[in-house]
């Protein structure tokens, strides 16, 4: 038996206004079953503008991870862990963007 090796699923970005009022633990859980993980750590922006020139230093942005401890292989989660993250953010106030990018790397 092998032991559970973590696995990135998923990674990117999420930000919203400085000036909003919002919890991203009141729209994602912590963990999803099966044995998914879910960590987001605010972070200096890693770019001084977005796309449509908004300024990053006016935004929260967080780093955001999706990872699993699993002895078999994970990618049969990505579309299911990525549909149901879509849906969540879809959920979220106006303002709150997202970028987010299959990443299936061993950590």
């Amino acid at each position: 038996m092998t032991e559970p090796q973590a696995t990135r699923l998923l990674q990117g970005y999420i930000w919203f206004p400085k000036d909003a009022d919002i919890d991203l633990g009141d729209y994602l859980p912590r963990t999803l079953e099966p044995g998914i993980h879910l960590l987001w750590d605010e972070v200096r922006p890693p770019f001084a503008f977005f796309d449509d020139g908004t300024l990053a230093a006016t935004q929260h942005v967080f780093q955001f991870t999706a990872l699993t401890l699993r002895e078999e292989n994970p990618e049969g989660l990505t579309p299911w862990l990525a549909e149901t993250l879509q849906g969540r953010l879809e959920a979220t106030p106006p303002g709150v963007g997202w970028q987010l990018m299959e990443d299936l790397r061993e950590l």
